[in-house]
């Protein structure tokens, strides 16, 4: 793994533009989520047809491109790639505003899926270059923060500029500031760069088939790839659903659904992304397998405020200005703080397991099964069983297929306590060919 230089200024510089970068990606991923009502009263389509359009469309064109692209950010260096894809899936963000009709929006969006395809990966990648071990978790936990911080702005802004001005505007005024970031990226920040050696050439030269069988060789790796794409089904699906549920089941509008959602969960998952960091780098040094057991004790604590969201009836709680609370939401707080403790960890632990020429391709891989499973399979799945249960259950239907959706959680517990005693035996023992690799600046 890459030893990195001293953490300067310059490491928290380039952090920080890494994590406004990884903001936008978030917003543009998910303003879809808050859109949903309008777009469907524009274009005629079902709840099925949105959750192709936000799922599985994005999905597969994202999971397509990503093991390329963290490939290629393994070969040339991350920050080209990542400033590029910037740029890149902000246009195509701007262009979903412009469409005319369902299919061309369907095609921005396969733009925006490949464009962000070279983003997450990669910035993993370019951390744990910048940061020591020690601290990967910590630093890795601000840049998760574009989750949280995304879902803030996206919802709260996204739907704010949606009720008075339309959806397409929120598209276009959003998309625009990543532009500026990826130049910002480009033409400021100096990038470590993983220089390999002698021993380490011919395997960063193996093709593509190969890199993967040797990748799954890890014995944790496999069950930490399981754990994302169950859990981000349930997250997928939780955060793209979550403000129709509230404007159907709880009377609010689009303004206040975006708001509570963005603002009050997105504050929540920030200040749980930033404890479980450093909840984690803590734990981690006194027995390894912390890395694995804080994100299984967080997810399993997640699934009961999750349940209790979707199915506590109506009634307000209190009033903030002229939006009324729904009692249902305090839990919902509880979920967005304790439902992220999976992910941050969870890359950390990769970026323990593999060297530097092999880090993004094995991170883009976890994101990958996060994005194909989680954004693919999470908002289509439930928009289906809402379908279904529309005959007997009417306006409820979307209360019950979200709950259902809450079972993934529960799986991927399994699959973090499979990871957990193979992944400290490998911390004590790791395969030889985890050798330091050093790290030069670009």
């Amino acid at each position: 793994m890459t030893q990195p230089t001293a953490v300067t200024w310059r490491t928290h510089y380039a952090l920080f533009v890494l994590a406004s970068i990884y903001v936008f990606n978030y917003i543009d991923r998910q303003l879809m989520a808050i859109l949903i009502e309008p777009v469907k009263l524009e274009f005629g389509i079902s709840d099925t047809g949105i959750g192709l359009l936000s799922g599985v469309t994005f999905a597969v064109f994202y999971t397509v491109f990503g093991f390329p692209m963290g490939r290629l950010s393994d070969r040339i260096g991350r920050k080209p790639v990542i400033a590029f894809s910037c740029i890149a899936w902000s246009v195509m963000t701007m262009l979903c505003g412009m469409a005319g009709n369902f299919l061309t929006l369907v095609l921005a969006r396969i733009g925006v899926a490949v464009g962000e395809a070279g983003g997450t990966a990669p910035s993993v990648a370019m951390v744990s270059d910048l940061y020591p071990a020690n601290r990967r978790s910590t630093a890795l936990s601000v840049l998760m923060l574009g989750s949280s911080l995304g879902a803030i702005v996206g919802l709260g802004l996204g739907g704010w500029i949606a009720q008075h001005h339309g959806w397409r505007y929120a598209f276009l005024l959003i998309g625009a500031p990543g532009i500026f970031l990826g130049l910002l990226l480009l033409l400021t920040v100096r990038s470590p760069r993983p220089v390999a050696p002698l021993g380490m050439v011919a395997v960063q030269q193996d093709g593509w088939a190969k890199t993967l069988v040797e990748l799954f060789r890890m014995p944790s790796f496999l069950w930490l790839v399981l754990t994302g794409g169950a859990a981000a089904i349930a997250g997928y699906a939780i955060g793209t659903w979550s403000p129709s549920f509230l404007i159907r089941s709880h009377g609010l509008n689009l303004q206040q659904a975006g708001f509570l959602v963005g603002v009050g969960g997105g504050t929540g998952a920030t200040v749980g992304t930033l404890t479980c960091g450093i909840v984690t780098d803590r734990m981690a040094r006194r027995d390894a397998g912390w890395q694995i057991g804080v994100p299984l004790l967080g997810t399993l604590l997640s699934i009961p405020f999750a349940l209790a969201y979707f199915l506590w009836p109506q009634g307000t709680a209190f009033n903030i200005g002229d939006t009324a609370v729904p009692q249902a939401f305090l839990f919902y707080s509880g979920f967005a703080f304790l439902g992220v403790w999976w992910a941050t960890p969870c890359l950390s632990a990769i970026t323990h397991l593999f060297p530097a020429t092999r880090l993004a391709q094995a991170t883009s891989i976890f994101v990958m099964s996060m994005t194909l499973l989680g954004v693919g399979v999470g908002p289509l799945l439930v928009g289906m069983l809402s379908d279904f249960f529309v005959p007997r259950l009417g306006g409820e239907s979307l209360r019950y297929a979200l709950a259902a959706s809450v079972s993934l959680l529960a799986l991927a517990s399994i699959f973090l306590a499979l990871a957990l005693p193979r992944y400290r035996q490998q911390m004590k023992n790791p395969a030889p060919h985890l050798a330091p690799v050093r790290a030069v600046t670009a």
